[in-house]
């Protein structure tokens, strides 16, 4: 797995450099609340994104807690993404720190 656990402040400047950031929690958590500009993703969408993206974008990936968003972020780089991250504690721990839209 080629991919590395960031913390919200590492996320929030990775965010200012350009990063994308996906939100891989349920449609129903994702509607109340995500990261500015967060592109919900699941199963239906996954292989869609990828063909679409800038895989030499960093790339952020957020669940609930930080701990699903190991295995997406490995996903993501095995699938071609040159920089990936799992945002540790998840978007729980960015509501704490940042404002929410």
């Amino acid at each position: 797995m080629s991919f590395v656990r960031i913390n919200v402040d590492q996320a929030r400047e990775l965010i200012a450099d350009n990063a994308i950031v996906v939100d891989i929690r349920d449609p129903r958590s994702y509607a109340e609340g995500c990261i500015e500009n967060a592109v919900h993703i699941d199963g239906d969408n996954v292989d869609d994104f990828i063909s679409r993206s800038d895989l030499t974008r960093p790339l952020i990936v957020c669940c609930y807690h930080g701990n699903t968003s190991q295995s997406a972020a490995a996903y993501f780089s095995e699938n071609g993404f040159l920089q990936t991250y799992s945002l540790d504690g998840g978007y729980e721990a960015w509501q704490e720190r940042n404002d929410v839209n």
